[in-house]
């Protein structure tokens, strides 16, 4: 348990390096299903049962990125508390592009199981040997036995169909899985192909500069992780002073721990503006801590009239903390 914490904590670090062993994982864990798992029925379900195993892991790997992500969580916690907020237009737009953006992150490991999958094939051969349409005759058209072909294509992935020779029903299973591998290497092409296209549009987009992105993603990952250890050293003092006061019976130790509305200030998204150097949430709480009756504030350094707007693409690391090229 304790290395595999440690894989996760080298993925929050170096997220291209996370990517990548989530593609490995990915990849290992198709060849598992495909070799262990999975076992074409060689019937009417051949369409169905191909389509679940193509489909529906990539389906769950999905899910699960969004699960993973701290930015929906972000995103969600405390939303249906402001629904007024909630269903206007530039409020739904904002979310729309966060969840897009997570997206973006998300889609790595099902299209890595898609992808080995068809340049695998076992699932493609399968699904397509049962479908109903006229793919049928453009894999049995020409051939000889082309009537049996089509009435016993379903059988081919088992080995079977007595009434059409070997070689024929390897023919087709050889073209079923070029058919496959082809969209297979299509997938990665057009993978690799959206993925330059939208990291150049957004470093085209970029309000700032390389080298001032280059320290933002330094602040944000080193805030994230001071952010942890001072949470759970904090936690751990709040917990010791309330059981030292309850076995004790003493008064408890004075401790100041943020308010529901400082933690609620922290914990929004950020969203950035040209003329406010703020590099987090955080940041532009303390920046703005004003002198109250309770405590002592800090006047804010930079200030602008000027309203947040929608984060850029380029700046979508600030909520993870991670380091991306």
């Amino acid at each position: 348990m304790d290395k595999f914490k440690t894989v996760l904590n080298i993925a929050n670090k170096k997220p291209n390096l996370g990517f990548g062993l989530v593609a490995l994982m990915t990849a290992g864990g198709e060849q598992i299903f495909s070799s262990v798992v999975f076992k074409c029925p060689c019937s009417e379900l051949n369409f169905l049962y191909g389509l679940v195993f193509l489909l529906v892991p990539a389906l769950a790997l999905l899910l699960l990125g969004y699960i993973v992500s701290k930015r929906t969580w972000k995103l969600l916690t405390g939303l249906c508390q402001h629904r007024a907020k909630l269903f206007r237009w530039k409020r739904l737009a904002a979310c729309g592009m966060v969840l897009f953006q997570i997206g973006t992150t998300a889609m790595v490991a099902p299209s890595c199981w898609i992808a080995v999958a068809l340049l695998n094939g076992n699932y493609y051969e399968c699904l397509m040997s049962g479908t109903n349409s006229t793919y049928k005759e453009h894999l049995c058209g020409g051939r000889k036995f082309q009537a049996h072909c089509q009435e016993e294509l379903h059988t081919f992935p088992c080995g079977k169909g007595g009434s059409v020779p070997p070689a024929v029903r390897d023919n087709v299973l050889l073209t079923l899985r070029a058919h496959s591998q082809i969209l297979g290497w299509m997938l990665i092409s057009f993978i690799m192909l959206s993925n330059l296209l939208l990291t150049c549009v957004a470093r085209c987009t970029s309000p700032i500069s390389y080298n001032q992105l280059k320290f933002w993603k330094a602040y944000a990952e080193e805030e994230s992780n001071l952010m942890d250890s001072y949470a759970a050293k904090h936690a751990k003092e709040l917990a010791e002073r309330n059981l030292k006061s309850f076995f004790k019976q003493t008064p408890p130790e004075d401790i100041i721990t943020p308010s529901n509305r400082d933690w609620e200030k922290i914990s929004h998204l950020y969203k950035f503006s040209t003329r406010d150097h703020y590099y987090s949430t955080l940041h532009r709480y303390v920046e703005n801590y004003k002198e109250t009756d309770d405590t002592m504030m800090r006047m804010a350094s930079v200030k602008s009239s000027e309203p947040a707007v929608d984060n850029p693409a380029v700046l979508s690391f600030v909520d993870d903390g991670k380091m991306m090229l």
